[in-house]
């Protein structure tokens, strides 16, 4: 049986002879400003597949390390989900094409791993009659083991134009006992565990143009991705991939270091699998340079970090356990990636360190979440509400996504949006701070450099790039300064519109501008200063580059928000203004004055409106004129910003017309798509839409098909029938609960009747004490309810262990002038650790301990015996 080490060893061996050259794996950290990480084994080669450089090589062979993290909470709990995983990979660049591509995997996988070619499936494109044609001539396969599927499962595209061509893939049949029946083959829903994809060959031979016509690229490529771990899995003849000797390995050691073994409970088992699949993540992120921060890169590293370290809390360990790991995973893959065992101890340090940091904060935020959770659930609520889970967060350090992921758990609700608006409430507070810093320790310095030197010449309206001087020199600190030029092209943060990004160089000098402010039209640039800060002098020419993609992105949010304010008030009417405005790179938000939540139907017609308007492509139209000619023209100024004589005009002839100085897209076409995200009250009068544009708008539609098919498949439906389909399964709901309400009142009646037995006298008063295992807290009070009635007057003491403890006390009218239940359940609720009140009739409580409800009712007994 081959190990996964020979597995990878095999597959580049096999297309070396296939005159192939053998690339090592690229960084996890892509040479691609698109990608946040390297994704997939075909990243490093993008350029070669986009037509952007020449390959060096026509044919190259690789195994690529990967790092995926759009559906961490999937990792652990099925068989193939990970956030670190291997892609073998063979690549032609315009050299041979599908005969070879499909031969050559065909004879890997069944003549060197050895794979039974009866289990073996094909899927092909819709119209792909070639490769079915290759498929069944060169590699013998039955044409009723082939299957044709659509774009969705067999089509590739770089974009929305560009290169792309159809997929043909190779599944292996894992049995019936995996889902379906005997008719079953890869593509249908119900056996989509039964038949595993192991390799997707791309035959990318189109060109696909803006009108949507494919015309033959004059060079067809191939691109070919097989998981290592799920090869693994097959040729080892495991269940999953984690018990491989890619991940079992870990896994073991884990157990081991959390004193926990593997294959003895779901729950545990979950937990070491997060663990293992998380530490070689973490590793080989380490490995590459990356280190933990909160944003990009080092945000995704903290974030799996520390979801590790939390499940070994759940283990039950108190250690710091996960850097020990480290020795494991480069044992296991050193021969492959040989710099990770020159990095460990650099590796381990990282780890030790930022565990160690979180360690201090994981336990009382823990133990925190779950005292809300209780607190909320004993109120009646079933949610945390974002102020919770901010402070949280803001306070405590603890991640949002943490105590998302225990409210899962404990079936409570926590809602993203909340956390979102407190999170944007203190940046607010924070810029006002900053700014009333600014202005009392910056007003003199402004007032005398206008003076000396004038404003900041903008041509960020018609450039992208100029050449200016450098006019200002001031440390922040070791690598970031803040620069004025004579002149730039970066429009700085107002009217809600964010600042442009952007880089200045000159020769040896290279900094980034990550932030640009005025005051007085002075133009503060702040720069990170990556190479020649020596250099930096006052005189000095350099070139201001814009980053074009943030600028366009912020231009068609921008325009968006002007078509959203007309369609507002064409939609809820005239008394619609503006009250505020966010317009940055990945989405716009927009406050406006309105008496009432918008319902759902306005906002479709409100969003079908833009839509129609960037849908006409209409040239926006920018003029000078005084503030006088403007109001004359009908256009609309916002209340409360201060205009000039002159002023610029934004137009959207036929439709809207606002003063604005902001950047906006040539035409309304550029913006693409809008999509409102949501709709909240942010104050009395003032309502709140968050949307977005152009490919984050394609990306929320994408998800939102996603999510309507995910919920399809689960409800055994189709996403026409989706609705009726929840109706029906509500309804079914509905009716399960009042049966189960009605058994639950059932049950407490004959509790209570036959708890009767338990009647014990206390100087001529009927009371009744009980402990209970596992009842719910309605439970108590209907039994408490049920025996009043019975005995007319009685004092009833009950109390639960349900892990923790729940009380509740009944006294009858005409006791209460001797015990009063809110005081009686206040004093019992004390002995569990916990604390209550009500009314003197009735009253519950909870505790923290439920062991300790027994020694609660032995107290009852001895307070009710001095009272009574």
């Amino acid at each position: 049986m081959l190990t996964g080490n020979e597995i990878r060893q095999r597959f580049v061996e096999f297309f070396k002879e296939k005159e192939h050259k053998h690339y090592e794996s690229a960084s996890l950290i892509p040479d691609d400003p698109t990608l946040l990480l390297t994704v997939a084994g075909m990243v490093p080669f993008k350029p070669f597949f986009l037509g952007q450089k020449e390959a060096p090589n026509s044919r190259v062979v690789t195994y690529q390390k990967c790092i995926r993290t759009n559906d961490l909470e999937n990792v652990g709990k099925t068989a193939r989900h990970h956030t670190f995983f291997e892609m073998l990979g063979n690549f032609s660049f315009g050299d041979y094409f599908k005969e070879e591509a499909i031969a050559w995997s065909w004879e890997f996988i069944t003549e060197v791993l050895g794979l039974e070619k009866e289990k073996m499936w094909i899927s092909v494109f819709t119209t792909d009659d070639e490769a079915e044609k290759i498929w069944i001539e060169k590699c013998n396969i039955p044409k009723e083991r082939i299957v044709r599927l659509g774009e969705e499962d067999n089509w590739w595209s770089a974009g929305p134009t560009g290169s792309c061509g159809p997929c043909s893939e190779i599944y292996v049949d894992m049995g019936i006992e995996y889902g379906g029946d005997e008719n079953s083959k890869p593509g249908d829903p119900e056996a989509d565990d039964r038949f595993l994809e192991i390799w997707n060959l791309v035959f990318t031979e189109w060109n696909k143009k803006e009108d949507g016509t494919l015309e033959p690229l004059p060079k067809k490529n191939i691109d070919t991705g097989a998981g290592l771990e799920r090869i693994a899995s097959v040729v080892q003849k495991k269940i999953n991939n984690y018990e491989t000797d890619l991940i079992l390995p870990i896994i073991e050691e884990a157990g081991r270091l959390t004193s926990s073994e593997y294959g003895k409970t779901e729950k545990t088992d979950f937990s070491l699998k997060v663990i293992a699949d998380h530490i070689r993540g973490i590793s080989f992120l380490i490995n590459d340079g990356v280190l933990p921060s909160n944003e990009g890169r080092g945000y995704v590293l903290r974030r799996v970090l520390r979801r590790a370290v939390r499940h070994g809390r759940l283990l039950g360990t108190s250690e710091n356990f996960l850097y020990k790991l480290v020795d494991k995973v480069v044992e296991i893959m050193k021969g492959a990636y040989p710099e990770i065992l020159e990095n460990m101890e650099h590796i381990k340090k990282i780890i030790k360190i930022e565990e160690e940091k979180f360690s201090h904060t994981l336990g009382q935020g823990m133990q925190m979440v779950n005292d809300e959770i209780e607190k909320a659930k004993e109120s009646g609520e079933n949610k945390l509400s974002g102020e919770i889970t901010f402070k949280l967060y803001d306070t405590y350090g603890f991640p949002y996504e943490l105590t998302e992921e225990i409210c899962e758990e404990k079936d409570v609700e926590v809602y993203l949006e909340e956390f979102t608006a407190k999170m944007e409430e203190q940046k607010k507070r924070a810029r006002s701070a900053r700014e009333v810093v600014m202005e009392k320790g910056q007003d003199s310095f402004v007032e005398e450099f206008y003076d000396k030197y004038g404003k900041t010449v903008f041509e960020g309206y018609e450039k992208l790039q100029n050449k200016s001087i450098v006019y200002h020199v001031e440390n922040i600190d070791e690598n970031k300064v803040m620069l004025i030029f004579n002149k730039t092209p970066l429009y700085a943060e107002s009217g809600g519109q964010a600042s442009d990004h952007g880089t200045v160089t000159a020769d040896g000098l290279k900094g980034k501008i990550i932030d640009v402010q005025k005051q007085k039209e002075i133009f503060m640039h702040t720069v990170v200063v990556d190479e020649g800060m020596d250099l930096l002098k006052k005189g000095l020419e350099v070139t201001l580059t814009v980053d074009d993609e943030r600028r366009r992105d912020i231009m068609r949010n921008h325009t968006a928000t002007h078509l959203l304010h007309k369609a507002l008030k064409d939609v809820l009417g005239s008394h619609v203004q503006q009250a505020g405005s966010l317009v940055d790179a990945d989405r716009l938000r927009f406050d406006f004055t309105h008496y009432e939540a918008v319902t759902r139907d306005q906002l479709e017609e409100v969003e079908k409106i833009v839509n129609r308007q960037i849908f006409k492509n209409t040239s926006l139209k920018v003029q000078h004129m005084t503030l006088d000619e403007a109001k004359e023209s009908g256009s609309t100024a916002l209340f409360g910003d201060k205009y000039g004589d002159l002023v610029r005009v934004v137009n959207v002839p036929g439709y809207s017309s606002e003063l604005c100085g902001g950047i906006h897209v040539d035409r309304t076409g550029e913006i693409g798509l809008f999509n409102i995200l949501t709709e909240t009250g942010v104050a009395a009068g003032t309502r709140r839409i968050e949307a977005t544009t152009g490919v984050a708008s394609y990306k929320t539609v994408n998800q939102m098909e996603r999510l309507i098919l995910s919920v399809s498949d689960a409800l055994k439906t189709d996403p026409k029938h989706l609705e009726e389909k929840i109706e029906k399964t509500i309804e079914a709901f509905r009716e399960t609960n009042k049966e189960l309400e009605a058994l639950k009142s059932k049950l407490a009646s004959y509790e209570a009747n036959s708890l009767f037995d338990n009647i014990e006298e206390i100087n001529n008063v009927k009371v009744l004490i009980k402990a209970f295992e596992g009842k719910e807290a309605g439970s108590l009070r209907e039994i408490v309810d049920k025996a009043k009635d019975k005995l007319g007057s009685c004092i009833i003491v009950l109390g639960t262990d349900n892990e923790k403890a729940v009380f509740a006390v009944g006294v009858t009218k005409d006791l209460m002038s001797k015990v009063k239940a809110g005081d009686l359940v206040k004093e019992i609720a004390k002995i569990a650790g916990g604390n209550g009140g009500g009314r003197p009739d009735f009253a519950q409580a909870g505790g923290k301990d439920g062991k300790k409800v027994p020694e609660a009712l032995d107290h009852a007994r001895k307070i009710l015996t001095e009272k009574l």
